[in-house]
């Protein structure tokens, strides 16, 4: 009864460890760096792309068929 209890106790512990085991990672990894998760990364929204431009594109033109009417 105890050593199952025991044994139980155990694998519920191995479960836990590699479940949260991505998070610590991250976390270790995140205070490693000074505050930069995974190195030196290009702020959002700096760098060029035909999606956002076509995304920009179709917003001015929603805005234009809105404001004429």
């Amino acid at each position: 009864m105890v050593g199952d209890l025991f044994e139980l106790t155990f694998f519920m512990w191995v479960v836990a460890i590699c479940a949260f085991a991505p998070l610590g990672y991250f976390i270790y990894m995140y205070t490693m760096k000074s505050g930069e998760p995974f190195g030196d990364t290009e702020p959002h929204g700096d760098s060029e792309s035909k999606v956002l431009d076509l995304v920009e594109m179709a917003i001015h033109k929603v805005q234009g068929l809105l404001g004429k009417k």
